[in-house]
């Protein structure tokens, strides 16, 4: 079978690919432009492993381009598209909303309408939990309604998901939407947060917080994503939307705390206002993945969280 995995050189495509790679019976076929939004290097290396693969090949091109998408269907004919390539964050969407609906949703539908020039009837696409806005009701279920999103990052991908389920319904393609849940772990965006309170905690700089800390994430570990990812390919049919998450919450001061210990660290905290765009929690209902899927989250935050770090002191020589 071959996969098409777009933004296959950031820190969730990346990571799949060298889960993909490793079951010996797959061909990948890696698509991304190397967006600035982080340093090129970091990308590239998070490929080097994947780089010298024989199951392995690399385009770099952006997914709007419909010339390029099409000959790469062409020469490549993928089984499967696993659809990660987008602008990331919340707070960057609202700088530059018009550049994050040209890339989440321009980007998407070039990628559906090339599925459909070709035939290609499958389809995964990474949602996000942000699409639920800050609903009251907790967890949140596929089954609640997210016609309130509170960024353009959140619209985007509400946009991206009613896209999916146009396809399906036109041209029965299969198509899984996953709502990621705050992916953390090795190789995570270094514009996140634990990569960016390890960073402070190790160098003794201030590290920033919005609000009183009171603030929630269900932290889910990039291993449980893959995991989900790899269900989901196996139990595609019809149109369905999953969240992913492990259905645990940690405050931001929990997280803080987590991490002076696992640093052995005292962290210099610079306390701001809360920043528009964030929501207050994120708590995910996985029964549906569980049932469906056979989803089964294994990864413990703590224990995530000092596997991170030690990964953070090797890699960045801290």
């Amino acid at each position: 079978m071959k996969i098409l995995i777009t933004g296959v050189a950031g820190f969730i495509g990346s990571s799949l690919t060298d889960v993909i790679l490793n079951l010996g019976s797959y061909q990948v076929i890696g698509l991304d432009n190397f967006d600035d939004f982080y340093d090129r290097k970091i990308k590239i290396n998070n490929l080097k492993n994947a780089i010298h693969n024989k199951n392995f090949s690399f385009y770099d091109f952006d997914l709007r381009c419909n010339v390029s998408l099409y000959e790469l269907f062409q020469k490549t004919k993928p089984d499967i598209v696993i659809h990660l390539a987008a602008k990331a964050g919340v707070r960057p969407s609202i700088l530059d909303p018009l550049g994050y609906y040209d890339v989440n949703v321009n980007g998407t539908l070039n990628i559906l309408e090339t599925m459909r020039m070709f035939g290609t009837k499958r389809m995964i696409f990474a949602s996000s939990s942000s699409v639920y806005g800050n609903c009251k009701l907790i967890p949140f279920s596929e089954e609640m309604s997210v016609d309130n999103p509170i960024s353009p990052y959140a619209a985007s991908k509400k946009a991206g998901e009613l896209l999916c389920h146009t396809y399906h319904h036109l041209y029965s393609m299969d198509i899984f939407c996953l709502r990621f849940f705050t992916v953390y772990g090795p190789r995570q965006r270094p514009d996140l947060a634990i990569h960016k309170f390890t960073s402070a905690l190790l160098n003794g700089e201030e590290i920033p917080l919005y609000g009183d800390g009171s603030t929630r994430r269900d932290y889910t570990h990039i291993s449980d994503i893959t995991q989900g990812i790899l269900k989901a390919m196996e139990n595609l049919h019809g149109y369905e939307i999953f969240n992913l998450g492990e259905s645990y919450t940690t405050s931001l001061n929990e997280l803080v705390a987590t991490l002076e210990h696992a640093t052995g660290k005292k962290a210099i905290k610079n306390i701001f206002p809360v920043q528009e765009g964030d929501v207050f929690q994120t708590y995910a209902n996985i029964t549906k993945a569980r049932q469906f899927l056979g989803y089964t989250p294994t990864v413990k935050f703590e224990e995530g969280v000092f596997e991170y770090v030690k990964w953070f002191r090797k890699n960045y020589n801290v």
